[in-house]
């Protein structure tokens, strides 16, 4: 006769990991209260010192008290301080939230948890069961199909990624190695940040901006008097060629891709270089251990909205011979990207 079990009793650890997975699943409510602060400018007006949250709520006209509850989460992760008396500041680590910081992170926020990110997230199974992009099933067409039929999203991406590019782009021009003279052509280069910190150091040097004629139409460029007249812009698709130079930059853009269309495109590099000219790729490469890193999270993001991934050491060589390319090497720089330099294998095409 079968003896029947009692329900299972759980141990101490399980009930400790049950907490642990709980609090983790919880963990996204952050990025929403980060997103809502960013979306209604509280940090700017915490610039000159703490306020109460009925202050801010009439300085961003929001209700207070739903206002507290959004800066208390906050302060738990060090964006905000609490003091005495429920009055909010900003912490060193939260002032970049402020519009005018000097490295403004507010508009790449705004970015990376547009619904157009966050909608997929949320529905990342589809990945899972379908190998595929979540963002076609929710949007009804592709990443930048959206953007080309909505303008406001795109600005919202093309401001984020300049924002999110601007604390990185002078340590990665630092990092890198150019010629004393030539052309660099920074292909799908936004607004041109990059490419200005690129030519800043490197008077011998001149640039083309290229990229689509609405990112273009926000380029930065001009802004800055000393690069007057060392640079161009350049409008067309990627896909189809790229303009000559000596050097040619692909900054955060093969992750967007999938490996055929990352190949096209770097064998279009390979047919506009000039002899000895080099590419250098300006992406997170996934390190191979089980430690933390940002390219895992973007991998993600990748794989949820767009069809592109972060990639591995492996990964670039193999896109690199596939393209007709070799790896020369990979130069680490201050920040979560690294330079991977490719030049031309000398087989042809």
């Amino acid at each position: 006769m079968a003896v029947e079990k009692g329900p299972s009793v759980p141990s101490p650890a399980d009930r400790t990991s049950a907490a642990f997975l709980i609090d983790e699943a919880l963990g996204y409510l952050f990025p929403a209260a980060l997103r809502a602060a960013a979306a209604v400018g509280v940090a700017d007006h915490l610039a000159d010192g703490p306020r109460t949250p009925a202050e801010l709520a009439a300085a961003t006209g929001t209700d207070g008290p739903s206002l507290h509850r959004v800066l208390r989460l906050l302060a738990t992760r060090g964006v905000l301080s609490q003091a005495a008396g429920g009055r909010f500041g900003l912490t060193p680590a939260g002032n970049a939230l402020r519009s005018d910081a000097p490295a403004s992170a507010r508009a790449a926020i705004l970015m990376i948890t547009d619904r157009t990110m966050w909608l997929p997230a949320g529905e990342m199974q589809r990945c899972l069961t379908d190998g595929t992009s979540a963002f076609e099933g929710i949007f009804g067409t592709s990443f930048f199909g959206h953007f080309a039929r909505d303008e406001t999203t795109a600005a919202v991406f093309h401001d984020g990624m300049a924002a999110m590019s601007d604390a990185e782009n002078r340590p990665i021009a630092a990092a890198g190695e150019f010629p004393e003279k030539g052309t660099v052509v920074d292909v799908g280069g936004g607004h041109g940040g990059f490419l200005a910190e690129v030519l800043r150091d490197r008077p011998g040097l001149n640039g083309v901006l290229y990229d689509a004629s609405h990112v273009l139409a926000g380029h930065r460029l001009a802004e800055d008097r000393d690069l007057a007249g060392r640079w161009s812009t350049a409008e067309g698709d990627f896909f189809t060629e790229v303009p000559p130079g000596d050097v040619h930059l692909l900054k955060r853009i093969l992750h967007d891709w999938r490996d055929d269309q990352c190949v096209t495109l770097l064998r279009n590099c390979r047919r506009a270089l000039a002899p000895g000219g080099r590419i250098l790729v300006v992406d997170a490469v996934v390190p191979k251990d089980s430690g933390p890193h940002q390219a895992k999270a973007l991998d993600l993001m990748m794989m949820a909205s767009l069809v592109g991934r972060e990639r591995t050491e492996a990964d670039f060589r193999a896109l690199f011979e596939a393209a007709g390319l070799r790896l020369a090497r990979i130069i680490p720089t201050s920040t979560v990207l690294d330079i991977v330099e490719a030049v031309p294998d000398g087989t042809g095409e």
